[in-house]
């Protein structure tokens, strides 16, 4: 289930057990305090809170969930697991519980983002089978212009298009910090639709991006997203490498995929045997089809080059030439 799902789920039942993970603390923490509202409606009086850390006695889980309270006869357990890895002892523990859950109690176990190994593993398969899992995924740019015209409708405001787009230039990749700023313009603007000039002057710049994002930019083939996230990237103090890295894997999987369809294989193969997933299954091959072997072949020498200056084995700034190296690729016909 994805955490814009819960509301609507937590309307028509509650479920014993709900299992919250995924990298978008905003989102995650906004399905926790929903589930607590929806079980103190119910009647879910009494609250604990379990933190596991490595001295964490799994016994006490159990205990718990079977100890009998003066105070209120129904409980909600909160299970923290910030690590994301219970060991085999808290394995065990989990897959226990999950399949003798306490009667008139429901329990949140809460996670980081979880890798498809850890997904697949049998304490996590457990707690999916028998309780509900809420997915807190990353709000990605195509997706960022709904969730902002979503939140600012439920404050009775909209956004004009204008403003909608500065607005996600600015937003971008920072959520927690997204979800203020729009509670901001809340504040300062009455119901109604909100002009680019009120946006601007309210909405300060939190956009936050990482190396990998770059990458899809470059595929995506928008200079000016790509300039404003390099640009980002070097004032947050991104080491160059790493971005050179990044950006060198993307020029030599497209390389490598291009001159492999040119000799006849086709590209859906090629993705899944490049490991071309989610969004840049839809954004390489347009990539593909904007640039030639000989842009690549250039850029990948540009890359070689920036990588001498990053060692200190050859002089210029490598910012700049980060810049220079890619500004072909995004400017293909």
């Amino acid at each position: 289930m994805r955490a814009d799902e819960l509301q609507t789920a937590l309307s028509r039942n509650l479920s014993a057990l709900y299992v919250i993970h995924g990298d978008e603390m905003l989102l995650a923490l906004e399905a926790c305090e929903a589930i607590r509202n929806a079980a103190k409606a119910a009647d879910y009086l009494e609250r604990e809170v379990l933190q596991v850390e490595r001295s964490f006695n799994w016994g006490q889980l159990t205990e718990i969930g079977n100890s009998f309270s003066l105070f209120a006869s129904k409980k909600l357990i909160e299970l923290r697991i910030p690590g994301g890895k219970p060991g085999v002892e808290g394995s065990k523990a989990l897959e226990a519980y999950a399949a003798r859950l306490p009667d008139d109690t429901i329990t949140m176990v809460t996670l980081p983002r979880l890798d498809r190994t850890a997904q697949n593993s049998k304490w996590f398969q457990a707690l999916a089978k028998n309780g509900t899992v809420i997915e807190a995924r990353s709000i990605e740019r195509a997706q960022l212009p709904e969730w902002i015209m979503r939140r600012m409708h439920q404050q009775g405001q909209q956004l004009h298009a204008d403003a909608l787009q500065f607005m996600v230039d600015r937003l971008e990749g920072n959520l927690l910090a997204a979800h203020q700023e729009i509670q901001k313009l809340g504040l300062l603007y009455p119901a109604g639709e909100l002009t680019l000039a009120e946006a601007q002057a309210a909405v300060a710049n939190v956009a936050r991006f990482d190396a990998f994002q770059l990458g899809e930019a470059l595929l995506a083939g928008d200079c000016a997203r790509f300039l404003r996230m390099l640009d980002g990237l070097q004032a947050e103090g991104e080491a160059p490498h790493l971005v050179l890295w990044s950006l060198n894997e993307e020029l030599r999987t497209l390389y490598q995929i291009g001159m492999a369809e040119k000799r006849g294989s086709p590209l859906p193969q090629l993705l899944k045997e490049y490991r071309v997933w989610g969004n840049r299954q839809q954004l390489l091959p347009r990539a593909l089809q904007r640039t030639n072997a000989a842009t690549l072949r250039s850029a990948l020498r540009a890359a070689a080059h920036v990588d001498r200056i990053n060692k200190g084995l050859a002089q210029g700034n490598a910012w700049d030439e980060i810049r220079l190296m890619c500004l072909p690729l995004l400017n293909a016909v």
